[in-house]
């Protein structure tokens, strides 16, 4: 179910990617390590045991849609809904596989409305999209034209879920989710059109060398989409949290717009500007059935929902767009 044979096949013949085929199989098997991921095995058989369905029509977006309910008999039907749910929880989407809709904890169509009217056509273009998630963006990404979306992200589940979908997207698509951190892809490889990151750069104990790497993956004149927490605040300004931040271990930098956009121009970017900014609601990221965790109203302050429960600003988003040299 999870075969990277198609895309070592293209890369040969995208002269750009070349440098990084060498190394990519050996990455990925590290990545997909069953000592690394425990539930892998758990995973496979579930992807092992998604059922042999034929999708009538595939739209991708807002919600991505695979198929119709009359496509498969209700038994079908329940096998599928059944495995897909052995890979809770699903964050990114929404989904709908042969009438079955998957309601992630984000809404992630509501990020792509706010992305779209912003980013150079992706008709024609190679793009790379760091911390993908399960793939939601690449296949819309993909839908808007792009000849080949390279996903990301370090987390085999997502894999797992991206390849169930896959399944019914259709193998021959050129969508892949590889589980690879930024860090594997070799520098200065200066290959894709569009990158974009999105919910990465906090999480990065280093933003500058974060956008550096950013920067060394696109070709003269790409573009970069950057989506990341901010906070209010001037040239120079930037909230580091000592502890958590809306219960999160691992965000370290929320910088200001300006301060943002004066760290692209610092890492070689080239006219840096923020088209969006918008605080995260209850109804974009919320706990559903298919993501039965915790999620944005167990961390805010009840008693005041512009705080998180650290007392610190609840979640401000912003999107950045800027090209290199």
């Amino acid at each position: 179910m999870i075969d990277y044979t198609p895309l070592y096949s293209a890369l040969q013949h995208i002269p750009a990617l070349r440098p990084w085929l060498a190394q990519l199989p050996a990455q990925i098997a590290a990545g997909l390590d069953p000592r690394r991921w425990g539930d892998l095995p758990d995973w496979r058989e579930a992807l092992q045991s998604l059922p042999e369905l034929t999708p009538s029509r595939l739209d991708f977006g807002p919600s991505i849609r695979i198929g119709r309910a009359d496509d498969a008999p209700e038994s079908q039907r329940a096998l599928l809904e059944q495995q897909l749910r052995r890979l809770h929880p699903w964050r990114k989407g929404p989904w709908e596989l042969f009438g079955i809709p998957i309601d992630t904890e984000w809404r992630s169509d509501w990020k792509w409305d706010r992305v779209a009217p912003h980013i150079e056509p992706l008709a024609r273009r190679l793009v790379l999209d760091v911390g993908c998630g399960n793939g939601y963006h690449c296949w819309r990404q993909f839908g808007a034209g792009a000849r080949r979306v390279v996903g990301i992200d370090p987390s085999a589940k997502f894999v797992a879920q991206f390849y169930a979908l896959k399944k019914y997207l259709g193998a021959d698509k050129p969508v892949d989710l590889l589980p690879v951190g930024i860090e594997a892809v070799p520098a200065p490889l200066r290959a894709f059109d569009t990158t974009f990151s999105m919910g990465v750069l906090y999480h990065r104990r280093s933003p500058m060398d974060h956008l550096r790497e950013l920067h060394d993956t696109l070709r003269p004149g790409g573009q970069l989409v950057l989506e990341t927490l901010v906070i209010d605040g001037g040239p120079g300004d930037c909230l580091v949290p000592e502890g958590r931040y809306a219960k999160m271990r691992n965000v370290w930098f929320l910088p200001s717009c300006a301060t943002l956009e004066s760290w692209l121009r610092k890492c070689g970017f080239d006219n840096p500007r923020t088209v969006d900014v918008s605080t995260t609601s209850l109804e974009e990221q919320r706990r559903t059935g298919w993501m039965r965790f915790e999620s944005l109203a167990d961390f805010l302050d009840p008693a005041d929902q512009s705080r998180t429960l650290e007392g610190l600003p609840a979640p401000k988003r912003a999107i950045l767009v800027a090209n290199t040299q």
